[in-house]
């Protein structure tokens, strides 16, 4: 049966065609059984029924052109006094293709002449027996086929349009997702890239000072010189496994599993941090204000970075006598941070613009973190000498 199905759809005419011939049979028994009783009628009645069998045949190929046909034959059939038969039949069937699938005026006239028909046929061969009541309910009988055949064709032109808007709609949702999940996707990347930044910039900038140290009391301080290889062991392996985990995500390409991979620092690790930058030579004063609590994710991998990539640029930027402090404070409605260095620092538009050692990409890193949790970062040397970055992380975007 479904191959029935689907072959009858795709061979729309030809369905229409065998009930053409249908109708035509019905309606040349008719003729035959009950013939009309003048010779012109007779005469006029073969074309009638032959133009409406037509009707029926070609309906869904051009309804517009078929219901102006059926009209003219009803003209005809009124002017020349041909009475209606079983062939008329393919009026109600040109309302219902025309009400469903044809144009919107060709609707409105299918509806019209479906309300007239039954109107002028009753005028034109009244009833012999009965009042203008019973022709007034004849009149009403044969109309609501008409009617019902335009409307069961407009409910159904109905159904299509809302099918049709149905498909529509999840084509551009389908669309729309792929589109959000390569929006995801890049800005993860971006993110995954920020943190090899971080990562990078911070662990190799590390072992570079402990490496010069190392070189530099080799011979006078073997004792500091091999406690300056064992950090710089510690931040190599250190280095090489966040490395791994990040650059594992970029390989599989699968955002979804990067909070699997990518390591997230918090508030409580800036202590780690600090404590291992004075390994590495630089003094930092370390000091927090208020009650520390739990903070955002989102917040607190942002200002470990923060205080980082200010941390790094100071050891490449601050000369070998630079000191640095860092503040932590806690608000009722966020996280404050103030990291200053008293170094020589480095001239603002490098770490603007960027440079051959990246401090500007470090730079617009730390604005992009800020502005993604809806903060505020201020970043600029500082008088006297020196460099200085603030930055307002509120516990809710747009506080």
């Amino acid at each position: 049966m479904q191959r029935l199905y689907d072959f009858l759809r795709r061979h729309p005419t030809g369905v229409d065609c065998f009930w053409a011939v249908v109708l035509l049979g019905l309606s040349g028994v008719a003729f035959v059984a009950e013939p009309p009783a003048g010779l012109r009628e007779r005469a006029c009645s073969v074309p009638v029924i032959l133009g409406l069998c037509a009707v029926v045949a070609l309906r869904r190929r051009m309804p517009e052109r078929m219901l102006l046909l059926a009209l003219g034959i009803g003209i005809a059939q009124v002017a020349l006094g041909v009475e209606t038969g079983i062939a008329d039949f393919a009026l109600l069937v040109i309302i219902y293709t025309v009400a469903a699938s044809g144009e919107r005026w060709a609707s409105r006239l299918a509806l019209a002449c479906g309300l007239g028909a039954a109107g002028i046929s009753q005028a034109r061969w009244p009833e012999q027996e009965g009042g203008w009541v019973q022709q007034a309910f004849v009149v009403v009988v044969l109309t609501v086929p008409f009617v019902l055949a335009w409307v069961l064709g407009d409910s159904l032109r109905t159904r299509r349009a809302y099918f049709r808007a149905l498909e529509e709609r999840a084509a551009r949702l389908e669309r729309e997702r792929e589109a959000q999940s390569k929006v995801a996707v890049a800005a993860e990347r971006a993110r995954i890239a920020r943190e090899l930044h971080d990562v990078v910039a911070h662990n190799v900038s590390v072992m570079v000072v402990q490496a010069d140290g190392a070189a530099y009391v080799m011979d006078a301080a073997p004792d500091q010189a091999r406690q300056a290889l064992e950090t710089i062991s510690t931040t190599g392996r250190q280095a090489l496994a966040e490395m791994r985990r990040l650059l594992g995500v970029l390989r599989t390409g699968d955002a979804e599993t990067s909070g699997e991979y990518v390591p997230q620092p918090d508030v409580e690790q800036i202590d780690e941090l600090v404590e291992q930058v004075r390994k590495a030579g630089l003094a930092v004063d370390f000091t927090v204000e208020g009650t520390p609590r739990p903070l955002p994710s989102g917040v607190e991998l942002t200002a470990y970075r923060i205080v980082q990539e200010a941390l790094t640029n100071t050891r490449k930027h601050g000369g070998p006598d630079a000191g640095a402090s860092v503040r932590l404070v806690y608000f009722d409605d966020g996280l404050g941070l103030l990291v200053e260095d008293d170094g020589r620092g480095a001239p603002h538009e490098l770490y603007e613009d960027g440079g051959a050692d990246g401090a500007g990409h470090g730079m617009i890193g730390m604005r992009e973190r800020v502005g993604m949790v809806g903060g505020t970062l201020d970043a600029g040397p500082r008088p006297g000498g020196g460099f200085r970055i603030s930055a307002l992380l509120p516990l809710k975007p747009g506080t």
